[in-house]
């Protein structure tokens, strides 16, 4: 069928786009293509894909209900009865029922004989990736922000994710709250270190100054893949001493060194020859990564390497992870944005680092990379 693929019919073409549009929108057209054999199947696609969009909210809330109940760690030993898992709850069964038969269908549970229900490979990888059921459990607090999208889009929601990452407006952290924020950052960043490592070799570095590296969870992978690399972190004073218990762990402490800081106000500590910056800048504004990256830039001798590891977007091609989640969570943020690696690029071309490079992301939907020397 040429009808879709003729490029002079194409919507992106000048001057087709309303035709195109308006044939698409009429009802008469659109029952015609769902009976007509080549035109079926793309409309049927295309239906599901916008009741998905519909329907998403609601997915979201499955997932976060059964992570919140802890049904996928209960079944990680096998398969249970539906009875037992809403006594567990304290849940009534037919509400249960309906909350394992959504997990089915979203394909996080499976359902077996005699009403039991057990894990699928998606529910098992849940269960199994770090940090992944307390992000989700801490979505709640974007769902909230989100639930009235119009004011959100406006600026006209006070949302309480700012509040969660106080962090992102400088100043003091309560120590509770610092806490909270460490434990959660380190169970994220460790897919995060991963993809990193695998797309960045730090071959011939000395030292490795991370910058905003919380408990240290970042350091400690570098360092368990690099036996000889020194280990420099820097983090808010409220944040940064939680980094120490890791490091002993690891057996890394000889070769590690913690300032407490802001890098907003502080100088950077001197001696390394690189720099990592892991889910640095999307927290924060313009003039803010501006300031951070010619500190960073000052900070290191000639040679030296800018390591930036955050999601970005798909600059001139959207994308999902980038444009449709990280964009909205941090705009709920208030303070900062996700970029393109193109935008990213030019602020490293303006601080005065040479030689970027965005090494291509195993998992763009975790992280992606981009490193710079300064001349």
């Amino acid at each position: 069928m040429t009808f879709f693929t003729d490029p002079v019919l194409r919507a992106d073409k000048p001057g087709a786009g309303g035709w195109f549009n308006r044939l698409m929108a009429a009802r008469g057209f659109q029952k015609w293509a769902a009976k007509f054999p080549l035109t079926r199947r793309i409309v049927r696609r295309e239906g599901e894909a916008m009741f998905d969009l519909l329907a998403g909210f609601c997915h979201s809330q499955v997932l976060s209900a059964l992570v919140q109940l802890e049904i996928p760690q209960k079944l990680m030993r096998g398969p249970l009865e539906a009875t037992v898992l809403a006594h567990h709850a304290d849940m009534p069964l037919e509400r249960m029922q309906i909350l394992l038969r959504a997990g089915v269908a979203l394909g996080v549970l499976r359902s077996r004989r005699a009403g039991r229900f057990g894990l699928s490979r998606t529910g098992a990888a849940l269960v199994g990736v770090p940090g992944l059921s307390q992000m989700i459990a801490h979505h709640d607090v974007l769902y909230r922000d989100l639930s009235d999208p119009v004011a959100f889009f406006r600026g006209e929601v006070q949302t309480e994710l700012a509040d969660f990452w106080p962090y992102v407006f400088g100043g003091n952290m309560d120590p509770e709250v610092a806490a909270t924020y460490s434990d959660l950052m380190a169970q994220s960043q460790v897919l995060v270190a991963d993809d990193t490592l695998a797309a960045i070799d730090l071959s011939g570095v000395s030292a490795l100054m991370d910058i905003g590296g919380g408990s240290g969870a970042f350091l400690t992978a570098v360092g368990e893949v690099y036996s000889d690399l020194d280990l420099m972190l820097f983090d808010l004073p409220e944040v940064a001493p939680s980094a120490a218990q890791r490091f002993s762990a690891a057996g890394v402490t000889e070769r590690t060194r913690i300032t407490g800081g802001s890098f907003r106000e502080d100088p950077l500590p001197q001696g390394a020859d690189a720099i990592s910056l892991i889910r640095v800048l999307y927290d924060h504004s313009d003039d803010t990564v501006k300031a951070l990256l010619a500190k960073c830039y000052a900070a290191l001798p000639s040679g030296g390497r800018i390591i930036i590891s955050e999601p970005m977007t798909g600059g001139v091609k959207p994308t999902r992870a980038g444009d449709a989640y990280f964009a909205l969570y941090t705009l709920a943020m208030r303070t900062g944005r996700t970029r393109s690696a193109c935008e990213i690029r030019s602020l490293c071309h303006a601080a005065g680092f040479v030689n970027v490079k965005a090494p291509a992301a195993r998992r763009p939907f975790v992280t992606s990379c981009i490193e710079a020397r300064k001349p």
